[in-house]
């Protein structure tokens, strides 16, 4: 039988033999572009035998928008579920009539609303200009007409369900009937991506739905679905006990770069969208110079490559290019502070600017994370077993594409208070930024992230997201190189660290309190 150290010895030599397989995965991806500028990553392998998983990344998330269309990255998401002129209605000229219809009179209640409307909330006559309790008669005549077409074109009127042109839910139907499953979409501050897992044979059916609704989305239910979107906001934001105070805190915290709004938009933006900007939006970031496709799985690229070329190529590559994103975030000179009270328990977070995604000091940030987190770090073991102030605790080291935070967040435990959380970080951090890191903490931390990222990358649609992630803030060699990176890391470099941004002037200290 071992003795105890001899034990612990030969779990860390096991833990060094998974670091080093980590460090060493190797994701072989072939590189495909079409002429019209569309890029894609093929990633052949046999582990999850006869299914594919397959997807597609625009490069334009909220921080590419601006004030008056924040969360149209977002809607954007919904609309590709709509449908083009083949999927998602039967009959299609019927439809742009219906389209067109609610054009006309959505551009009209917009006029109405940005100018009498906005000019009574001014004066203080109403509480909303959005509101429907406070519209003019005017205003309650177009609502009703656009109501009655939107009913109609839905078949929710006097003829039912087959009057309408809208074939519900059509495309994911489709890939439902085919053995599809998993198909989704999500939209962050850098990018938006589409996925689908599907059996290997239908791979040709991806290529030709995916493309179809890049070369004809016809925004269907373009006005409609902006009541989905109100909800959807409701249920995360609005109805959440710190959702709202999130959002002021994000807005506090960044000062000039586009990650100060919610993806999801301000309420009033995601109402004034106009189909000509969504256009225009659609012509700038939706081109194939703009988008990657991802395909991994158990396929063969040679007939891959045929289908992405057959069906892919028929986009056209466009003439306008995504504008740079040039505003940088001011330097923080001065410590902010929220307090929040809600009906929520005592809480605190603390955040920090750091740098952007693929930075140098963001592998050494992102390694002083880890340490501090899971329950064998220094939060758990400082202030949730060993100061007992904290019911849970963790960090997050957040590198965007243009910009960077990390934060500290906890929760208090029995009698503690949030001040008490405030100090307990302070305590723990300093011992940081005083001394380096014992090298078998390191170590073990290292092997936890390199095992880490081997696991991420053993499933098909993880593998996917991962790629997704890595080539739009960086490239997809990121998923390769970014291990060698993190190994890299010493001691000295997390101490440096953690004295450069961890400043009192350089921070924004949120505290929640139980109204």
């Amino acid at each position: 039988m071992l003795r105890p150290a001899s034990l612990r010895a030969l779990l860390g030599l096991a833990l060094v033999a998974l670091g080093t397989v980590a460090h060493a995965q190797q994701v072989a991806v072939e590189e495909f572009s079409l002429p019209n500028g569309m890029q894609f990553l093929l990633v052949p392998r046999s582990d999850q035998p006869n299914v594919v998983s397959a997807g597609w990344v625009a490069k334009v998330g909220s921080v590419d928008e601006r004030p008056g269309i924040t969360g149209i990255s977002h809607f954007f998401e919904h609309m590709m579920f709509k449908g083009t002129d083949t999927i998602g209605t039967r009959e299609p000229a019927k439809d742009a009539k219906y389209r067109a219809e609610q054009k006309a009179i959505r551009d009209e209640i917009n006029r109405i609303v940005w100018t009498t409307q906005y000019e009574r909330f001014n004066r203080g006559e109403i509480d909303d200009p959005w509101n429907p309790a406070n519209d003019t008669q005017e205003l309650r005549v177009l609502r009703g007409k656009l109501d009655a077409l939107i009913k109609a074109q839905q078949g929710r009127g006097d003829g039912g369900p087959a009057s309408g042109t809208i074939v519900k839910d059509e495309f994911d139907q489709v890939y439902t009937k085919a053995g599809g499953s998993g198909m989704n979409a999500f939209t962050s501050h850098d990018l938006t991506c589409y996925f689908i897992t599907v059996p290997s044979n239908k791979l040709e059916l991806w290529a030709w739905m995916e493309s179809d609704r890049l070369h004809d989305s016809v925004f269907r239910e373009f006005y409609s679905e902006r009541d989905v979107v109100h909800e959807e906001r409701r249920l995360r934001t609005d109805s959440t006990p710190t959702g709202r105070f999130q959002e002021q805190f994000d807005a506090m915290f960044w000062a000039s770069c586009g990650y100060a709004w919610p993806v999801i938009g301000w309420p009033s933006d995601l109402n004034s969208y106009t189909f000509e900007q969504a256009q225009e939006y659609w012509n700038t970031y939706y081109r194939p110079g703009n988008l990657v496709g991802i395909v991994v799985g158990d396929f063969d690229p040679a007939e891959a490559k045929a289908f992405i070329t057959r069906y892919f190529s028929r986009l056209d590559a466009g003439t306008k290019k995504p504008p740079p994103v040039v505003t940088l975030e001011v330097e923080q000179l001065a410590e902010q502070r929220m307090n929040a009270e809600g009906d929520f328990p005592p809480a605190i977070e603390i955040r920090y600017h750091t740098v952007p995604a693929g930075h140098v000091d963001s592998y050494p940030l992102d390694m002083l994370s880890e340490v501090m987190n899971e329950r064998t770090g220094r939060l758990y073991q400082g202030l949730v077993e060993g100061r007992g102030v904290a019911s849970s605790a963790r960090t997050m080291s957040d590198t965007r594409k243009y910009a960077g935070l990390f934060a500290f967040e906890a929760e208090t435990r029995g009698d503690a208070t949030p001040e008490q959380l405030e100090q307990a970080w302070y305590e723990e951090l300093a011992k940081l930024q005083q001394a380096d890191l014992p090298e078998r903490e390191l170590r073990k931390v290292k092997n936890r992230v390199a095992a880490g990222n081997y696991r991420r990358l053993e499933n098909n649609m993880s593998l996917l997201v991962q790629l997704a992630f890595a080539d739009a803030l960086l490239d997809w060699r990121e998923i390769n190189d970014g291990p060698k990176k993190y190994e890299a890391v010493t001691a000295a470099d997390i101490r440096r660290v953690a004295n450069k941004y961890f400043t009192p002037q350089n921070r924004s200290v949120a505290t929640f309190r139980r109204k």
